[in-house]
């Protein structure tokens, strides 16, 4: 059976709370670019924000017509006249607050109630309204806070500036991307009965994993910059039309509407220009060699170029730290990466646990749960 036990509403809450903040900060960073006469730096910041607010408004209002059996035109009518109005997310986590309470809070009998009022159905619920939220999260991780990251790391070096904020908003920054596909990947995993449990050193092991390869990559992405928008713009474009490509290549079924999941397919391009995600479930190690190793090769080779071609950069303090940060990053990430798929890959950590229920005849007893949707999602 699926719980959603109480310190997961906790969760729930704070994420409210984080959500509403974040809006609040964007808003605030944007005026001051702006007030400071810097135009172009605020109207990225707000553009980043738009975008991503437009795709989640998009996927979160084709999610409410798909989970209608029977629609009602006045409902969905009211339902499209909110995310039109860009507070999409703000239903979902009412029904998350009112299943997750009831989840968390109030324990049914399993006597003579409802289908609708059976603890099942409301665990079950209140998880997969929660995993609708972190997929969307992912979709705003990638869409608006990584670029809004490139944006700050790229004017912290280019102006030569030390504010002393600035440096704990990038680190901030940082662990709020890598938390983000954390915690997609535990409620994806509670969504899926079929998916195995991810143990707390996992969590532990993947989130330095992608923390510090997500580091050194972005840094990467920030020095190209530096040496040239133009191209940076193209190695970014270029990126995403591998990432778009191998999505077409996989023929995901993520979406009922055609034109939704090519939207879809162009998001996960944009999400695999800045970290690996199996978009289908399967085996992945020659991909995700490749993956890791071109990116290894583009930070090298732009570390190359700046101390044998621009070394008159390499005297500057921001170019010291950026280039350290770097390469302990990226050799810390890809060693955490091969500890986590060699030994804490839940796959591999739960194996013994598996083969032992199987013996014992109670893997075969599992509840089946319908998992909609969810079995699309992108996983790792």
């Amino acid at each position: 059976m699926m719980k959603f036990p109480k310190q997961d509403f906790i969760f729930l809450v704070s994420g409210i709370i984080i959500h509403v903040v974040d809006i609040g900060v964007d808003f605030w960073v944007a005026s001051k670019y702006l007030s400071e006469g810097q135009y172009w730096w605020g109207i990225l910041i707000l553009s980043f924000r738009g975008l991503s607010s437009v795709v989640i408004q998009l996927f979160s209002y084709e999610w409410f017509k798909n989970d209608c059996e029977n629609p009602n035109p006045e409902k969905l009518k009211w339902i499209f006249l909110v995310h039109f109005f860009h507070c999409g997310v703000f239903i979902r986590y009412w029904f998350a607050l009112k299943y997750g309470y009831q989840a968390a809070f109030k324990e049914n009998s399993n006597g003579d109630v409802s289908e609708t009022e059976h603890p099942n159905f409301i665990h079950k619920q209140a998880i997969d309204i929660m995993t609708d939220i972190s997929m969307l999260k992912i979709f705003k991780t990638f869409l608006e806070s990584t670029p809004q990251l490139l944006v700050q790391i790229y004017i912290l070096m280019e102006h030569d500036t030390n504010n002393f904020c600035q440096y704990a908003a990038i680190i901030l920054s940082f662990c709020g991307i890598s938390y983000s596909t954390v915690d997609y990947q535990i409620s994806l995993r509670k969504s899926l009965p079929e998916k195995d449990e991810f143990p707390v050193l996992s969590k532990l092991v993947y989130l330095f994993y992608k923390l510090l390869t997500a580091t050194s990559w972005i840094l990467s992405i920030s020095l190209i910059t530096l040496l040239s928008v133009r191209g940076s713009v193209f190695l970014l474009i270029l990126l995403w039309s591998c990432g778009f490509c191998w999505t077409l290549k996989q023929h995901t079924t993520f979406c009922k509407s055609k034109v939704m999941e090519y939207l879809y397919r162009t998001v996960v391009g944009i999400i695999l220009i800045f970290t690996f995600f199996n978009i289908k479930g399967t085996k992945t190690k020659v991909c995700i060699s490749i993956y890791y190793a071109t990116h290894t090769l583009l930070t090298l080779g732009v570390l190359f170029i700046y101390l044998f071609w621009k070394p008159f950069f390499t005297k500057e303090i921001h170019f010291t730290i950026v280039g350290i940060l770097t390469i302990v990053s990226l050799v810390l990430g890809i060693i955490f990466l091969l500890v986590y798929y060699r030994h804490f890959h839940p796959t591999v950590y739960c194996r013994q646990q598996i083969c032992s229920d199987e013996v014992d005849g109670e893997l075969g007893e599992k509840d089946r749960v319908e998992v909609g949707r969810f079995q699309n999602f992108i996983m790792q």
